[in-house]
């Protein structure tokens, strides 16, 4: 639809051209969240507590300027589109920080090392938060009907998760068989140059070729607090955004322990964490076919509740793997339960922002996502008290100072923790409503529709 007088309508995106920029964003943060404990904490020896102290600052910095970042997304005016110019920006700052993550010299220690720790966390952090929000953003106005947006949701989540198995599972082989050893930095500094190359590469091509739709960037441009007012008071802001931070953390728990925990748990060498998470990635990158299946035959809401079921059944079943065999069967498990949250947690929030503009005639997918992103910064401070729970519960504080048991330490930082959440989400999810799909043409709404008697949105019940 074009409206009279506007801008012409722009070109269909390629599904696969938007989809591949999944992969450039993936690659950075990934192997940073995957290795952060490895490298700080257990080889360069930065003391457990002062970790834990850090990721809860890092988390309210991060808070705090999502919403910012995804504000001034929605209220850029450039004839190169909204989106695309902090694309390109982001992209390369990304990248330098990631180098300079893994480029701590050696030297360091004590209150230094966790300067340099905290001050480029939280700087890679914070570009990685300007690229998912206005990556992010792209979905649903690039793909308004949402059989094309399930299709280029399918398409991304699986070059997610390619990028996964070179971060998560290859890294550790990079890092401490290729590059470098189990006790040394330098592999890490030249696994993050090789990857922040290709993940800018990759990122630069795709904003490159995503045609934003300029009748968005003509609109009204939203005002900050009153935007900020509308969206906490939505009640689906916070339903659909705290059950889905119960997933989220939890993964992001089993990103950050899994190679200790086949170094601790398992007692194998770090670079066997390349056969566990490379079959969990492997089941979770089959599944998707399957979960898009079922979600088109019994709906998103009700495929993103059994998905939390089968994924903390697989926690479970890690927790008593005795060795490699065991542990992959358990991952298996794992992958399915993780395979349908990536085909369905999107989908959920994706009607939740259809409806947002619908009813307020305004297109600011930058702030919500940024603001339902304040959900995911609970990853980092949920993670800083967990593994500082396990000095406090095991002895364990670093690579020097393991503690008595740090076998069973990783095994409840990597099972027990993220069972606990997904059972939670698994219960609150049964609790969920969200918006029925949302047509088309409501992608631009011209007046709001009417509410129904409650001042709210037609929704999917609970069944």
């Amino acid at each position: 639809m074009s409206q009279p007088g506007g801008p012409p309508a722009p070109g269909r995106t390629p599904a696969w051209r938007y989809a591949v920029g999944m992969f450039g964003t993936s690659i950075p943060i990934n192997m940073i969240k995957g290795s952060m404990i490895l490298f700080y904490v257990d080889i360069l020896g930065l003391d457990v507590r002062a970790y834990g102290v850090v990721m809860v600052v890092y988390a309210v910095i991060d808070a705090l300027d999502n919403p910012v970042l995804g504000h001034l997304s929605d209220r850029t005016r450039t004839r190169f589109g909204r989106r695309r110019p902090w694309l390109l920006v982001g992209a390369p700052l990304l990248t330098a920080c990631m180098i300079a993550f893994f480029s701590a010299p050696s030297s360091l220690e004590g209150m230094g090392l966790l300067i340099w720790f905290a001050v480029f966390a939280i700087l890679c952090e914070a570009f990685d938060s300007m690229l998912n929000a206005n990556y992010g953003a792209l979905l649903p106005e690039l793909y308004p009907r949402e059989r094309d947006r399930a299709v280029a949701n399918g398409l991304r989540q699986g070059f997610q998760l390619v990028a996964l198995v070179i971060s998560l599972a290859v890294t550790p082989v990079l890092t401490t068989q290729v590059f470098g050893t189990e006790d040394s930095t330098e592999g890490f500094r030249t696994t993050a140059v090789i990857y922040g190359v290709v993940a800018l590469a990759v990122i630069v091509f795709m904003a490159l070729g995503a045609r934003e739709n300029p009748r968005y960037s003509t609109r009204e441009q939203p005002m900050l607090l009153r935007s900020v007012w509308s969206i906490v008071r939505n009640r689906l802001f916070w339903t659909v955004g705290l059950t889905g931070a119960c997933y989220g953390i939890a993964m992001a728990l089993v990103l950050a322990g899994i190679q200790l925990y086949v170094r601790y748990s398992l007692g194998l060498p770090v670079g066997n964490a390349l056969y566990l998470q490379g079959v969990v990635i492997l089941v979770t990158a089959a599944g998707l076919v399957a979960w898009t299946r079922v979600v088109a035959r019994h709906g998103a809401l009700w495929a993103w509740r059994v998905a939390f079921v089968v994924l903390a059944a697989g926690f479970a079943a890690l927790f008593f793997a005795g060795d490699l065999v065991t542990a992959i069967a358990a991952g298996v498990v794992v992958g399915a339960g993780w395979s349908g949250m990536l085909a369905t947690n999107d989908l959920i929030v994706a009607r939740v922002l259809d409806a947002d503009a619908a009813r307020n005639g305004e297109h600011r997918e930058g702030l919500f996502l940024s603001a339902f992103g304040f959900f995911g910064r609970l990853n980092g401070v949920v993670t800083g008290l967990a593994l500082t729970s396990l000095g406090v519960f095991f002895g364990y504080n670093s690579g020097d100072d393991p503690g008595g048991d740090p076998g069973l330490a990783f095994r409840v930082y990597l099972c027990v923790y993220p069972f606990a959440l997904t059972a939670i989400g698994a219960v609150a999810a049964r609790f969920v409503s969200v918006p029925v799909a949302t047509p088309p043409e409501a992608a631009v709404p011209e007046d709001p529709p009417p509410a129904d008697p409650a001042g709210e949105p037609a929704v999917e019940r609970p069944r």
